[in-house]
């Protein structure tokens, strides 16, 4: 996930009431506008160690992007199930999208769709999140019980008062993606512009499963700034081989392999909302 501000010090409280847990009381994110959301340029990084420029060296290429190597809630994460949580009070996630006239991008370390006009939102404890663009990571960025797998989606939204909060849903090789499916056609013919792809409907997102992870993280490039709410979607989808090789094939050199290693989860709390625990639905 990428960039939504460069200045560390944009700092503002957030009650931990996203996580219906009273032991942990405050948490401190940063304001961003929409336009703000997304990096365009991805010529100071790379995925590559060796380079100067690979993930361990992100902290050291920019003085703004020094809370990559000093932040203690950076992302992506291992989601351990030793250290979950199931928290009954955590609500069902709640969609609200709707179809929308979207473009689609390829940036050079992914390849990103932007919805255009309103697309609908996310709830979050009764806080509206509204859609922005999703765009993918492979091999996946996070990790179940140190297991990696083949893609990783993610969907950005935003709130009125500038908090991310980013939807994950993770891939295995299989059948193809029903909604990459549509977008194939598009990506395949992609350049530097910006392209106009006529209606998305970002209702055709399937989940396949209401079980999600919930943690506060950080964006996943430079410069990694963090409290960003992450929903982790507990079940693994799957995706075509030549789905994924669409995805590597357009971005740049250096970018086909696009995944932050996993970074210490420095005493976070994992919650897990399971409908199927007593209390866990709405």
């Amino acid at each position: 996930m990428a960039v939504f501000s460069n200045n560390p010090s944009c700092l503002i409280s957030l009650s931990f009431t996203f996580f219906i847990l009273s032991s942990y009381t405050l948490f401190s994110i940063c304001n961003a506008s929409e336009s703000e959301v997304e990096t365009e340029d991805e010529t100071p990084f790379t995925y590559l160690e060796g380079t100067g420029k690979g993930p361990r060296k992100w902290g050291q290429i920019n003085p703004h992007w020094q809370v990559c190597d000093k932040g203690k809630l950076q992302s992506p994460i291992d989601l351990l199930d030793q250290r979950v949580q199931v928290i009954p009070n955590l609500a069902r996630l709640k969609r609200d999208y709707n179809p929308a006239p979207a473009t689609v991008k390829n940036r050079g370390h992914d390849v990103t769709v932007r919805w255009k006009e309103d697309a609908g939102k996310i709830i979050i404890n009764g806080t509206d999140f509204k859609l922005l663009q999703c765009h993918w990571h492979s091999p996946s960025e996070h990790t179940f019980n140190g297991t990696r797998y083949n893609l990783e989606f993610h969907v950005i939204h935003l709130s009125s008062n500038g908090t991310i909060a980013v939807i994950g849903i993770t891939y295995k090789y299989g059948r193809p993606d029903p909604f990459l499916a549509k977008l194939l056609s598009h990506i395949g013919s992609i350049g530097k512009e910006e392209k106009d792809i006529g209606i998305v409907n970002p209702g055709d997102i399937k989940f396949g499963s209401r079980k999600y992870y919930r943690y506060i993280g950080s964006l996943t490039v430079p410069p990694c700034t963090e409290g960003v709410i992450w929903t982790i979607v507990k079940k693994v989808r799957t995706v075509s081989r030549e789905q994924v090789r669409a995805l590597r094939d357009v971005v740049h050199d250096g970018f086909e392999a696009n995944a932050r290693p996993t970074q210490q989860l420095e005493g976070r709390p994992i919650l897990l909302y399971n409908p199927g625990v007593r209390g866990g639905s709405n």
